[in-house]
């Protein structure tokens, strides 16, 4: 047996193991041939409910020729429900194009799959009604299916765009990031400018403020220099100033009492203008809070 043989035995296997009675051997010799039932929803044999959900059907028929999978397989169709000639050509083609882009490998399974699709994406009543209305209708439906595929695939195709730009953005950012900025003469005099603009204006910053802070502590110290001669309480009060002497006070208070005729009032020089203002008597409290405490007690 050749390794070809051999091969094309094993697909046939596991075709009849995915598609179970849908898949049938036309002959077990080579060149081998083969069938398989092909309806847009698989229904698990229950033929009531694949007649309702199924409005079309086809069967595809192989023949695989000797050095299988090296060359194509023969393709061809059957017709089994709801679909005209013109449909048969159209699943044909597609069967066929798809088994070129697999060719030198097993490809029945893909062709398979490839024409369910199509029947999924058809499965609708009518397809085999040949009148001209029919045609037209079915024609509109093709193009507003085919409108609708062209839209979503653009807006997928925009999206990878959109996607790939960012991409190449961010690996843009983490070149410049990972090579960081040449150092040419150009750069580094622009650099050099830009460095000595800030520390000349730093440093006029630093004068200001140097010369704020003397200024400050001048006007300050001339201030308390203005205040420096000025009398202390102890001053004021004691005898060797004699403004406010306790004693000369003492003595005075005495011999008015003694000899009230002696002091001439109209000679007292008195400023009446630190009694005219009345308004700091007015936040003072005369009551005698002890007393109304002590009259509260009873005895």
């Amino acid at each position: 047996m050749s390794d070809h043989c051999e091969e094309q035995e094993m697909e046939a296997e596991a075709l009849a193991a995915i598609f179970d009675t849908a898949f049938e051997t036309i002959s077990d010799t080579q060149p081998f041939q083969w069938s398989v039932k092909l309806v847009p929803v698989d229904c698990g044999g229950d033929e009531e409910e694949e007649n309702r959900e199924n409005h079309v059907g086809v069967k595809l028929l192989a023949t695989i020729p000797l050095d299988y999978p090296e060359s194509l397989p023969t393709l061809d169709l059957e017709i089994l429900k709801g679909l005209a000639e013109e449909q048969r050509q159209e699943i044909l083609e597609i069967g066929r194009s798809e088994a070129e882009a697999n060719e030198g490998m097993p490809l029945i399974f893909v062709v398979c799959e490839a024409i369910r699709s199509w029947l999924a994406d058809n499965n609708v009543k009518g397809l085999d009604d040949a009148s001209m209305h029919a045609q037209m209708m079915r024609r509109a439906k093709e193009a507003e299916r085919s409108k609708a595929k062209k839209e979503i695939e653009f807006e997928s195709q925009k999206k990878e765009e959109k996607e790939s730009e960012a991409e190449l953005e961010e690996q843009a950012v983490r070149k410049r990031r990972e090579e960081g900025t040449p150092c040419t003469q150009a750069t580094f005099m622009a650099w050099k400018q830009k460095f000595d603009a800030e520390m000349e204006q730093k440093e006029a910053e630093e004068a200001a403020l140097a010369e704020s802070e003397a200024s400050g502590g001048k006007k300050q110290t001339n201030k308390k220099d203005d205040t420096s001669d000025r009398l202390s309480g102890f001053d004021q009060f004691s005898g060797t100033a004699g403004i406010l002497s306790l004693e000369a006070m003492e003595a005075a208070a005495e011999e008015a009492e003694n000899n009230p005729d002696a002091i001439d009032v109209d000679e007292i020089d008195v400023d009446e203008e630190l009694f005219d203002d009345d308004e700091d008597l007015d936040d003072l409290d005369f009551d005698d809070d002890d007393d109304d405490e002590d009259s509260d007690i009873d005895i």
